[in-house]
């Protein structure tokens, strides 16, 4: 029943950074876990970031530690990327996503997650 929208997307010189936003509409995600993902051209699916219904717990990716945050605000209905050091590498679409009862030892798991966004591009050029 939760849609997830995502926002912030576009052009980026190495070593930038862009602010993604996902915010629920339909039914607000304060209550979700939810996750981030992306794919680039031509390879699978992969997670980068989640966070807890609370914000209490996250975990990301090793290819983005250090220079990602994920972040949430229930009140304001949104959950937040923030993306820094940005490198080719991370040119992909970007995906949010929310779930239900998803612990933190399987927030990788794209499975868990039953309610995708339509996702947003971001593409860093070098």
């Amino acid at each position: 029943q939760v849609q997830p929208v995502e926002s912030g997307g576009g052009l980026v010189q190495a070593g930038g950074s862009l602010r993604l936003s996902c915010a629920g509409s339909g039914r607000t995600i304060s209550g979700y876990t939810v996750g981030w993902f992306r794919q680039a051209p031509g390879k699978e699916r992969e997670f980068v970031a989640a966070i807890s219904w609370g914000g209490s717990t996250s975990d990301y990716a090793d290819s983005v530690k250090g220079r990602f945050t994920i972040s949430r605000d229930n009140t304001k209905n949104t959950v937040t990327l923030q993306m820094n050091s940005l490198k080719p590498e991370d040119t992909a679409v970007y995906y949010c996503a929310a779930g239900r009862l998803i612990s933190s030892s399987t927030y990788p798991l794209s499975y868990k997650y039953g309610f995708w966004g339509q996702g947003t591009q971001v593409t860093v050029s070098s």
